[in-house]
Formats: structure tokens, sequence, C-alpha cells
């Protein structure tokens, strides 16, 4: 998640010149006067002559490297200066701008006073005596006066407290104040009457769609209201959560997106939410998101095999899904994403033993063992009580045991198909549908519907190489040895 460093990146400024927009380049490291030469020229005064700028609502703009960067919405609008006088006055100015940088980077000051004032920011947005509670209001206004203190005994004895010196390899990591933006979608009523169904299409949409219908999905659960989670934290978190899903054929974003969907749905379909408590549906929606965070697009036979560092890590036991729990508590341990930063120490914990539980049960090796145990209670149940193909090739490039079930080579889309449905989906389904009598309905009979359809495509591949006779005995036999057949 870490960047190269912010100085090394160009800074765009649109300028309003006569009606026509000018865009303007320049590196963070120019100086004021090579940035004013800049501006300058573009807006079509000679080299040496000086321009002033106002912006969209008449505010003069201090001309500096450090000045805020703007959009063809919102341009600067240029104002020529004719005082000769006032264009050595800036001059003079720019260059003092210039040489007080110099010096600061030569001390090391100011990345230190920035890194201070960052958290200072941070803590002090989080004194809010409407929000908070009040032993969080002693905490951090606490907080804030050791850094205070730290800031006076600094500045005083110009002290750098380690911060990164010029010319440094180690980055200098702050947290991130502005305040994050992705394109926002708009959702439709349609919109949001589909996303409480499990038919929900998932494929059209683009990756800040995806951010957004997650957003909204905390929203309409009361989930930001009930755990008093920040607005911009949540965004904050997502935006995190999507840097953290890799480029998968299959264990990606959309994955994560479709999950989440699918359990969004499931909670309005069996109106969960006046069957079990908040803390329940805020689990199982954050799980949901998280489950499959920075998979590696190998399953857990591969790691074990090849002893990958996971594997190692983890001592074989469910080395993907202990990932993704650590991965997810990683980003919430992060103040500025932590949208659960506003709950009681006991409820958080709470709530990390939720949602560890959750997605250590996504392992399914455990599916079979945890099928037992809910078929065992469902009578008497108390609510108050692609990526596999790229496993099974690099296995073969090893030299490692590949899974039959996960071998391009004599894998086809409907033989998985069937065997997925048969022996994952249809019997946790037609189980869970004994308590929620509107899923035989909406899941259970669909999937008949699917498992059926691919056992059609099935038959014509196999009736190539093999008689009637053949072909009978066979579909019987693959359909008895699919049902003792584990799936990873």
């Amino acid at each position: 998640m870490g960047s190269a460093s912010s100085a090394a990146q160009p800074k765009v400024i649109h300028l309003d010149v006569d009606g026509k927009i000018q865009k303007v380049i320049f590196s963070r490291l120019s100086g004021p006067s090579d940035v004013h030469e800049a501006l300058s020229i573009a807006a079509g005064n000679l080299r040496g002559e000086v321009v002033s700028l106002v912006d969209h609502v008449g505010k003069p703009v201090v001309i500096n490297p450090e000045m805020p960067a703007n959009s063809v919405s919102f341009p600067y609008k240029v104002i020529a200066v004719t005082d000769q006088h006032t264009g050595h006055e800036k001059l003079l100015q720019n260059i003092l701008v210039e040489v007080a940088q110099h010096l600061s980077r030569a001390l090391g000051i100011d990345a230190f006073r920035s890194e201070l004032s960052a958290k200072l920011d941070t803590l002090e947005r989080r004194v809010d005596v409407g929000s908070q509670k009040a032993v969080e209001v002693r905490r951090c206004g606490e907080d804030i006066r050791k850094l205070r203190e730290a800031v006076g005994q600094a500045e005083k004895s110009g002290h750098t407290c380690g911060c990164v010196s010029p010319g440094s390899n180690t980055k200098l990591l702050t947290a991130r104040r502005d305040v994050p933006t992705y394109p926002k979608y708009t959702l439709s009523r349609e919109t949001i009457d589909a996303l409480k169904k499990p038919t929900f299409d998932v494929w059209q949409w683009a990756p800040n769609e995806m951010l957004s219908c997650i957003e909204y999905m905390y929203h309409d659960l009361g989930l930001v209201q009930e755990f008093h989670i920040n607005a911009i934290t949540l965004k904050r978190w997502l935006l995190c959560i999507q840097e953290n899903y890799r480029d998968n054929p299959f264990h990606n974003l959309r994955h994560c997106f479709c999950v989440t969907q699918m359990m969004h749905g499931m909670i309005h379909l069996c109106n969960l939410k006046h069957k079990l408590s908040m803390l329940d549906i805020v689990v199982l929606i954050t799980s949901a998101v998280c489950h499959d965070l920075d998979h590696p697009g190998y399953n857990n036979a591969y790691q074990i095999n090849a002893c990958t560092k996971l594997a190692i890590r983890y001592n074989n036991i469910s080395p993907l899904e202990n990932h993704h729990c650590a991965v997810a508590f990683q980003i919430l341990s992060d103040p500025e994403c932590n949208i659960f930063g506003n709950t009681d120490p006991e409820l958080f914990n709470q709530i990390q033993e939720g949602i560890t539980e959750l997605i250590l049960a996504t392992d399914m090796d455990r599916h079979e063992e945890i099928m037992q145990e809910f078929t065992q209670c469902v009578d008497n149940f108390e609510y108050q009580n692609k990526d596999h193909l790229r496993s099974s090739e690099r296995e073969k490039s090893e030299g490692l045991p590949v899974s039959s079930f996960m071998d391009r080579d004599r894998v086809t889309k409907p033989n998985v198909q069937v065997r997925f449905i048969k022996s994952v989906l249809l019997p946790m389904f037609e189980t869970v549908s004994k308590l929620f009598s509107r899923l035989d309905e909406v899941m259970v009979q669909p999937l008949r519907e699917s498992r059926d359809r691919y056992e059609e495509l099935l038959r014509p591949a196999v009736a190539k190489s093999e008689g009637p006779q053949e072909l009978s005995s066979r579909l019987s036999s693959a359909s008895h040895s699919l049902q003792a057949e584990d799936v990873d």
C-alpha cells in the first residue's frame, strides 16, 4: 500500500486565460520562480512578465510549488500585473520563499512539523463531544496535550526526532488527511431494490460503482448509525479494501462484491435484522467484504505442498483464511481506516472474534464438518443462542500433487459446476431452507435447474466416445462419486 514519494509526482494547474483553459504541468521540486515563469508563459505573457491568480470565488492564489492543484471545472483566473514595482516585490517574495524551503529541507524540520501537524489535526477531529464518549474525549485530549508539548520542545531545541532527511531511502508515512473520493454512483430506486435480491447482476458494475453499492449497504442496514461509523472513514476503508484485492481471475474485488451483495440480499430475504442482533449483522456483512483479502491466486493445497511462507506461518492450518483475517485487521489497525474506531473495546473484541470465525469457516476443508454440525441443530435452531486452475498449473510445473477437480486437462465448466452444485450448494441451501422457507423458491429451485442444465451439457461430450450403455453406466457412477469427493 506504500507509494513513491509524492514529491516526485507532477502537479497540474488549470488556468482561465480570456475564456480559454490552459493546462500547466510542473514538478513539485520546482522553485517558485520556475513555477511563476511557467504560468506566465501559459498565460501568453513574455518571459519574466508577472501575473497573479485568483480562484473561482475571487480569492488570491499564492504562486509557488505548494499551490493547490485544481480541475478544469474550477480553473484559476489569470490577472496581469502591469506595475513593475509590484512585480519586483513578488519576485523577491518568491526568492525568499525558495530560500526558506531550502533551509527547511537542510534542517530536516519541515517533514517533522508536517507529520506532527497531521497527527494533531487527526486527534483534534476525533475530539467531538457530540459523538465521542467521555473516556475517549479525555484520552484524545491527553494525546493532543502531549503532542503539543513535544512540538514546543522540538521547536526550542531544533531537534528533528529522527524524521527522514533529504536523500534518505526510508519512506516517511503520514496519515491521509484529505477526503478520499471515488466517482460517486447515485443509486436509483431500481438498483436499490435489486441489491436486496439474490438475482442481482454483479457483472455490469465498475469498481467505483461496486464501492458505492457496498457503502450504501452499510447505511441501509443501519450499521453506520448503530456503530457510529464515520462516513469519511467508511470511504477510506473501502478504498483500502479495493487496494488489497489482487487482480486475480476469480478472487478479486468483483468476487468480494458478489459475496457481499449476496449476503446483503440474504439478510433482507430472510428478514435477519429481526432475527439476529446488529452485532451479528455487522459481522456477517464485514466478513463478506474481507473474506478473500490479498488472495494470492493459489489455493491452500498448493500453499501447503509448496511449503510457502503462508503455510509455514500458519502451520498448514487454513493458511489463506488466516492471512485474509490478518490483512483485514491490519487495515482496521490504521485509525484512518478503522470503521469500528468509535466502538467500545469490548464490543470491538466481539466483532473481531465473529469476523475471524466466519472467515476461517470459508476454508472448504471445513465445509463437511460445519454442515454436519448445522444439520444436527437446524430442527431446534435458536437465533439467540477461477484461481483453482492456476493452482493446478503451478503444481504441475513444480512437481507437486494435483487435485483432480482442479486439473485443466481434465476439468470442464459443466462437470465442475455439477460437482460444486451437488456436493456443496444444494445440500447447504436445502438445509438452510428449513429455517427460511423462502429460500426454497429463490435459491434451491434455481440451483436444481442449473444442475439439470449442466448435466445436459455433459451428455454430448461423453456420448462422443461411449455407447448408450456405457454412457448410462458412467453418468450413474459419476453421480455417486461426486457426493464423496471433497472440494477445496
